[in-house]
């Protein structure tokens, strides 16, 4: 793959003279976003700034009053500070990486192009909705970390997702921003290129963001070339009715690939990270067949530099378009090559044959990519049961799909008051990192008393920080004085903490923990052992189902019994996860099983001393050794949701009382809870140094993307 032009120009050690272009600079880097020393310097441009544009660093510098740009400009502490991170930036990307290490000449040829729909990389970039817009940016990260050559595509989005506000009864207000492209980290390419798009050519603005290593590639319809219709494409992420997604859809993976063509970049291995970017390998075999392959000789050859990656293992989760909606989308596609519309959709059919059925992005996938993978050990045998119909296989252990267990970031998600802590006790490789380093093993070494003090040190800056979202809602509802003091005055410094934070789909079942009000009335209110529990969390914004969820569990929080003991915090994005990650003694997830995917969130929690409690889903699986956590349930599913609900959360209230209370706060005579902190040191011991994104990225590297590559 060619080398872009933009990536040499921006990665040249060149200084600008002016202070605040060496800042810009170094904040169109990404890198900076798991950088906690780069966050400082940003950050003490202007504290009050830094947190009203959300952490926004290109927005703070764009808004600093003119006397303190000139105070830090004659600021010799400062400039040293700006000096030794822009250093550190250049020395991070001339480093040796695990990939450069450890691959030989073949191997380095190998670009892996990425396409998905969002990318979660800071709170300040918010192209993203949750889960696997995460991965997604954890992913580009790791592939800095450690080397792996990666370009990935996705759309820019103008108004982004929503912005959830909660009003007084627990409905969800779902606002949409217009954001400006000039105070993001997006560089423009210079590149733009025409997309047949039905009847009609749309123009398309290629927009550029550097994460360390990695670029990223937005593509962007919002122009003034382009009908109405055609700049809403990139409006809003996962907006609008079916034709608004089949529309995306064919942007990101047709329009993904003209993008990278405009480029000059060749991929050698095309990642399609869920179905969204399923039709980027149908271009790929239209491209074969009008440069004359014969068809089964295109498919073979697109299906064996294709890897597959599904997240979903609730059927209605998957992408399915009407046979009239993808003839009206795909037929400028075909043009020209000897591919028919019946052949498309038997492509993309669950049912071969059928002319009415409809295109299920996932099943185009599938039969266009030779490595296919779910997202965790059970995920995967969920998605070979899902999927066995498609494949000419009768065991369902023959289905070719695998896994690779999700991960994260480590350094993203790593609060920065761990960063003295981890310095000194667990002191990870940074430049140069490996896939498969382990550092955790060390905490054995840690005094419990040191493990506990970080415990504490962040469960009160996550109580300060839900008092600070509490207050500020209760002045947007135009709550009078006691309104103010009583969330001022909301949760304890020193109770057992338990988050919940994630997308409100309703397989999570968010307000499970409520299901016997009275049994949990007493859990939070023992005078000698307090509970307490913080929400956050968002719906789609037409999934009334789990907006009532969230209803609920507001309405919840206002009785007596549950007033000043629970919480619930809007708007929650990339910052409000960290927070409630880092700072919360437990963090809870109780989905139907087996309906979630991975979860990711619980992976982070474990970095800072927190533990699981959890049903045995998605990830959790692999990582209890019963030892490290809890155990909702012992994996049994009922064939009755009442049944599945009253079993779990009988389940979840019992350990409680029975273990987790009596472990958390017996203490010795110096204030240590000797039982939790061997728990808690299991849990930092053994979940992150495998639930990384370096080993995610390195499996993959090693296991679909060099053997895609070499085929």
């Amino acid at each position: 793959m060619g080398k872009s032009a933009t990536k040499r120009k921006t990665h040249k050690a060149v200084k600008p003279v002016n202070v605040s272009d060496r800042l810009r600079a170094l904040a169109m880097n990404l890198r900076w976003t798991w950088d906690a020393d780069t966050q400082r310097l940003f950050a003490s441009l202007e504290p009050t700034l830094w947190e009203s544009t959300g952490r926004n660093p290109l927005a703070v510098i764009a808004q600093l009053p003119a006397h303190r740009l000139d105070q830090i400009t004659h600021d010799t502490d400062f400039l040293a500070r700006l000096t030794a991170r822009e250093k550190d930036l250049a020395t991070y990307l001339r480093t040796k990486s695990w990939f450069a290490r450890s691959t030989n000449a073949k191997q380095k040829r190998m670009r892996v192009a990425y396409f998905c729909a969002e990318f979660a990389l800071h709170e300040s970039l918010p192209i993203y909705s949750g889960g696997l817009g995460v991965l997604a940016g954890d992913h580009l990260k790791s592939a800095s970390d450690i080397g792996t050559p990666l370009v990935a595509v996705g759309l820019l989005y103008r108004h982004g997702y929503y912005r959830q506000e909660i009003n007084p009864d627990g409905s969800t207000l779902a606002v949409y921003p217009k954001y400006d492209f000039s105070q993001l980290a997006v560089t423009d390419t210079g590149k733009t290129f025409s997309l047949k798009m039905a009847s009609r050519k749309i123009k398309v603005k290629v927009w550029r963001v550097d994460v360390g290593r990695v670029e990223l590639f937005l593509m962007d319809t919002d122009l003034p070339a382009n009908k109405p219709a055609d700049r809403k494409i990139t409006h809003h992420l996962y907006g609008g009715n079916d034709e608004t997604r089949i529309r995306q859809e064919v942007l990101l993976g047709v329009g993904g690939l003209l993008a990278l063509e405009k480029l000059s970049i060749k991929p050698t291995v095309c990642h399609q990270n869920e179905g969204h970017a399923a039709f980027c390998g149908l271009s790929r075999v239209v491209d074969l067949l009008k440069q004359g392959k014969k068809k089964d000789k295109a498919i073979d050859i697109v299906r064996r530099s294709s890897v597959f990656t599904t997240h979903t293992p609730v059927p209605a989760g998957h992408d399915r378009f009407t046979p009239a909606l993808t003839r009206k989308y795909l037929k400028p596609l075909l043009k020209g090559s000897s591919l028919k519309m019946h052949d498309v959709m038997d492509l993309g059919s669950e049912n071969p044959g059928n002319k009415k059925a409809p295109m299920c992005m996932t099943a185009l996938a599938l039969r266009l990519s030779q490595r296919a993978n779910g997202v965790a050990k059970l995920h995967g045998e969920v998605s070979r049961e899902m999927w066995q119909s498609l494949f000419d296989v009768k065991k369902t252990s023959d289905v070719p799909i695998g896994h690779v267990t999700n991960g994260v970031h480590w350094q993203t998600w790593l609060a920065p008051e761990a960063q003295p802590f981890y310095k000194k006790y667990i002191k990870p490789k940074i430049n140069g990192a490996g896939a498969f380093d382990d550092p955790w093993a060390k905490v054995d070494s840690i005094p419990a008393s040191e493990i506990w003090s970080l415990r504490n040190t962040l469960r009160r800056r996550l109580v300060r920080f839900a008092r600070q979202r509490l207050v500020e809602q209760a002045v947007r509802h135009g709550g009078n004085a006691q309104d103010i003091i009583d969330a001022e005055n909301m949760l304890h410094d020193d109770a057992l903490t338990i988050g919940f934070a994630r997308r409100f789909a309703t397989y999570k079942r968010a307000p499970l923990v409520f299901r016997d009000a009275k049994r949990l009335i007493k859990i939070l209110n023992d005078s000698k052992r307090p509970v307490q529990l913080i929400f956050a969390g968002k719906a789609h914004p037409a999934d009334a189902d789990g907006q009532a969820f969230l209803q609920q569990i507001v309405k919840h929080s206002k009785k007596p019994g549950f007033k000043g003991r629970v919480a619930v915090i809007e708007n929650y994005d990339m910052q409000v996860g960290r927070m409630l990650t880092s700072g919360a003694d437990i963090w809870l997830n109780n989905p139907l099983r087996p309906m979630e995917a991975s979860g990711t969130s619980g992976m982070k929690p474990p970095l800072h001393g927190g533990v699981n409690l959890s049903v045995l889903d998605g990830w959790w699986p692999e990582g209890y050794n019963k030892r490290n956590g809890y155990a909702i349930g012992d994996g049994r599913e009922f064939t009755s949701r009442a049944k599945q609900d009253d079993y779990d959360a009988d389940c979840l209230y019992t350990l409680l009382e029975k273990t987790i209370l009596p472990s958390f706060y017996t203490r010795t005579r110096a204030g240590l809870p000797t039982r939790w902190c061997k728990v808690m040191a299991n849990s930092m011991k053994t979940v992150p140094g495998m639930f990384n994104t370096n080993r995610m990225v390195g499996e993959y590297t090693q296991q679909y993307y060099l053997p895609a590559h070499e085929g």
